[in-house]
């Protein structure tokens, strides 16, 4: 299998005006993502609302985006949960319908990190795909050092990538990758607001949920084919919409799915209560940010 890299968008999950799950959209939105260069996708993530899905709708959601990919690009499933019970069963479930890696955070509020540990080694020692550490602390209440992510990386086989989430992200990828032995695929997130530090900083790519993947794919294109003034002037003229989306944080769901919605990439652009409506003063906002920086 080919190691993960680049950007992986956090994907949605399209749902109906009455909120059903969109099978269709998922299509159109597959060939919105890999049209746009994403070289891989990470569905059933915070950003598509895994949490609000029923067990059967994240079945249909994990195979019909595996079953639209067709193999054209790897797929990252999360397979988080309060329980190790049940985040294995989700990972067996994963690896089933054809992923190539599981997306795991910590158990929520679980501060005994010996317990975090063992959650880990139990489903990564259950699957074969690899998997996503995701250092997630503001959503599961856990905070995991540097140190103690080293440890998992090195000492559990198949824990082989993080994701970072945790303010500020740069510090902790030059303590993880100067002090971990294994070889470890480490990416960004948080919308995207730090894509070239983190890069600078020695991440593989990045997994958000931005509404606009093409600007980070040509980012990181940018950046690894060695034009770094010109990944950074690209970014930086990109960075007020990013910044935009990015200061409304979790309940940002609602406004990427507005923008996918308004490119014709998804049917509609309903999120499952609670999540917080878009106003019109922020429709006008995006609107002009959106011109501002010419897309």
């Amino acid at each position: 299998m080919s190691a993960l890299r680049g950007v992986l968008p956090i994907t949605l999950t399209p749902f109906t005006d009455d909120g059903a799950v969109d099978e269709a959209s998922i299509d159109t939105l597959v060939e919105d993502y890999l049209g746009a260069g994403a070289h891989g996708l990470t569905i059933l993530g915070i950003m598509g609302e895994a949490a609000k899905l029923l067990d059967e709708e994240r079945e249909r959601v994990l195979r019909r985006y595996v079953q639209a990919t067709a193999g054209r690009a790897p797929v990252v499933a999360g397979i988080s949960a309060r329980a190790t019970r049940m985040a294995l069963d989700y990972a067996r479930r994963a690896e089933d319908a054809g992923a190539a890696a599981v997306m795991l955070a910590p158990p929520d509020n679980t501060k005994n990190l010996d317990l975090v540990f063992e959650h880990f080694r139990r489903v990564a020692e259950a699957v074969s795909v690899p998997v996503v550490v995701q250092d997630e602390p503001v959503n599961t209440g856990v905070t995991m050092p540097a140190p103690f992510l080293v440890r998992l990386l090195d000492e559990i086989e198949g824990c082989r990538y993080l994701k970072l989430e945790e303010t500020p992200t740069l510090p902790k990828i030059t303590a993880v990758r100067n002090a971990v032995r294994s070889p470890v695929g480490i990416f960004g997130g948080l919308g995207g607001v730090y894509l070239y530090e983190e890069l600078l900083r020695g991440a593989d790519g990045i997994m958000t949920g931005f509404g606009f993947p093409q600007v980070l794919v040509g980012t990181y294109e940018k950046f690894v084919a060695g034009q770094r003034a010109e990944a950074q002037e690209y970014f930086f003229r990109h960075l007020p919409l990013i910044r935009y989306e990015a200061q409304l944080g979790v309940g940002g769901v609602t406004i990427r799915k507005q923008v996918f919605a308004r490119r014709g990439a998804i049917s509609s652009p309903h999120a499952r209560f609670p999540a917080p409506p878009v106003d019109d003063i922020t429709l006008a906002e995006l609107d002009d940010l959106i011109s501002a920086v010419g897309l």
